[in-house]
């Protein structure tokens, strides 16, 4: 039977909340999330559950990653359903701070990524975003101090930024990578998928259609150009506004001209209306 877990709302109950389970001999996974849970969420946990003996998810809407333009205060938070899904995948620790507890007055130390941070692709439109990324995910791995950290591929630049932290500043920290997870259609799940109407709705998996056209036209050994303007007029007939349709090299988002410059990832963000999604698979 599955039991409500320990919710820390400051760093001293976090911290003993950690300690006391590594007094155990604990292995522990942490999933870092701003809320809103669905199911992509969940198989992030159930892979944390496989991966570490303990399991924390933190929620907090890190407001250093929203522009002044962004969604920070319209953003889904559904507390009391998050905390139903985390006691049914029988989670240890739920680490909830406000934003005075993450950002304390008279905060004043960010990190600046750089490497896969500056690939030309989210940081071409969201020039502050892995910014504040890698400071919230900076902090909570030396709050927790895990053994483990799950991410979802569905962010996939996100993901190259803070395996390139963790292993530059020796934070002693495995981030591991989880699969997308998808509806029937093959939309990725997202928290903001709740902003597109029934139309958008019905719309949106062009995004995976085309990319999996684009994927498989380069593997039948198409050129990378003919093959990812086909995917991206896709895309644009369907009424996206495409911020970005490209190729790039799987592990460090480098520019590719074609399959032999190594393993492959096709990445794209555009809007639909006024909803922004991202998307991303291996090509």
């Amino acid at each position: 039977m599955s039991s409500s877990p320990l919710i820390a709302r400051t760093v001293p109950t976090l911290r003993r909340a950690a300690d006391n389970l590594r007094k155990r001999k604990a292995t522990i996974a942490l999933v870092p999330t701003m809320g809103a849970l669905h199911d992509g969420h969940v198989s992030l946990v159930r892979l944390a559950k496989r991966r570490a003996s303990r399991v924390v998810v933190s929620i907090f809407v890190n407001p250093t990653q929203f522009a002044p333009t962004e969604d920070f205060g319209a953003y889904p938070r559904t507390w009391k359903a998050d905390i139903a899904k985390l006691a049914a995948e029988d989670v240890d620790v739920v680490w909830h701070p406000d934003v005075k507890a993450m950002y304390p007055e008279g905060f004043a130390t960010r990190i600046v990524p750089e490497g896969p941070a500056l690939a030309g692709l989210e940081d071409r439109f969201r020039p502050h975003f892995f910014g504040g990324v890698a400071t919230v995910v900076g902090k909570l791995f030396t709050q927790v101090r895990p053994d483990f950290a799950i991410f979802g591929e569905k962010d996939f630049q996100q993901l190259r930024v803070v395996t390139q932290m963790a292993r530059d500043l020796d934070l002693g920290v495995k981030v591991i990578g989880s699969r997308t997870v998808r509806e029937r259609d093959g939309l990725a799940m997202s928290s903001r998928n709740v902003y597109l109407s029934p139309e958008e709705r019905q719309t949106a998996p062009i995004l995976y259609r085309a990319m999996k056209e684009s994927a498989r036209r380069i593997k039948a050994g198409d050129a990378i150009a003919p093959a990812m303007a086909g995917g991206a007029e896709m895309i644009k007939a369907a009424g996206f506004a495409l911020d970005y349709y490209e190729v790039r090299h799987a592990e460090t988002l480098a520019e590719v001209a074609s399959r032999k410059d190594g393993p492959l990832r096709i990445l794209v963000a555009a809007k639909l209306g006024s909803t922004r999604l991202i998307d991303n698979i291996a090509a």
